[in-house]
């Protein structure tokens, strides 16, 4: 019995310290110092999940646990909202869906009946998603050749990811010269985690180890200096830098 009030009462503390960050009426405190657990029961059901849910941090967990739960649901709507309008961006959706859930050949034909059409055949957010699904197809010449033809039709396009995409697709053409200028030029002026770590791959697998030694040097840098919130978000290249420092010290033995 003492040890389920003191559990309690340090409930009540950590919603109380809740209430009093967040600005919840002051209420709140006597009742969960009044009655420590069914107090702080009404106030998690009552203000603290419907604060959590509507956060960020909040949004993320659920998404991950829906997709847990139930990783196909999104597939499924995507091409329940399909069958039943057969929009432009029912289907993109279904594309993006399909490809999510490593059904290339079916996105890329969805991709195909869009750019078929006159009014899409040249935008550049369609164009770069079919190069994108001619990648993960491994046609990395087919994926070029569209992102040639999207870079020839929108000049002033900027894209991120499709220059990643570009030099990723240069390496696996084994354009050694191409994907180093392209990888050099996205680091110094698009320093994610993802770049750097998709260069430091690449770079062990041409044996540059002492230049993928000096950008993973930069990655652990950055990731040192980032906040919480942005580490979760960035988990997986995370994770995958300290493999390669593992594989790095492997290599140098």
């Amino acid at each position: 019995m003492p040890l389920l009030l003191g559990l309690s009462f340090l409930i009540a503390i950590y919603f109380a310290i809740h209430a009093v960050r967040t600005g919840q009426d002051r209420y709140w405190l006597f009742i969960m110092f009044s009655f420590p657990f069914l107090g702080s029961a009404v106030y998690f059901f009552a203000i603290f999940l419907p604060s959590f849910r509507s956060g960020y941090s909040g949004q993320m967990l659920e998404s991950k646990l829906r997709k847990a739960l139930d990783p196909k649901r999104e597939l499924r709507e995507a091409e329940q909202n399909f069958e039943q309008s057969e929009t432009v961006a029912n289907r993109l959706a279904f594309a993006k869906a399909l490809l999510d859930n490593n059904r290339v050949s079916e996105a890329l034909s969805h991709y195909q009946a869009v750019l078929a059409l006159d009014l899409y055949k040249t935008s550049p957010d369609i164009l770069l998603a079919y190069a994108y699904a001619l990648y993960l197809a491994d046609d990395a010449a087919s994926a070029k050749q569209q992102l040639d033809y999207l870079r020839a039709e929108n000049p002033d396009y900027q894209s991120n990811e499709g220059h990643l995409l570009y030099a990723k697709i240069l390496t696996k053409l084994d354009d050694r010269t191409g994907a180093m200028r392209e990888f050099n030029a996205l680091v110094e002026y698009y320093p994610t985690l993802e770049a750097h770590i998709s260069y430091i791959e690449i770079l062990l697998q041409w044996n540059e180890t002492q230049k993928a030694k000096q950008l993973l040097d930069l990655a652990e840098l950055h990731i040192k200096r980032q906040p919480p919130h942005v580490k979760r978000l960035n988990a997986e290249w995370i994770k995958q830098a300290k493999q390669l420092r593992k594989q790095l010290l492997h290599n140098t033995k």
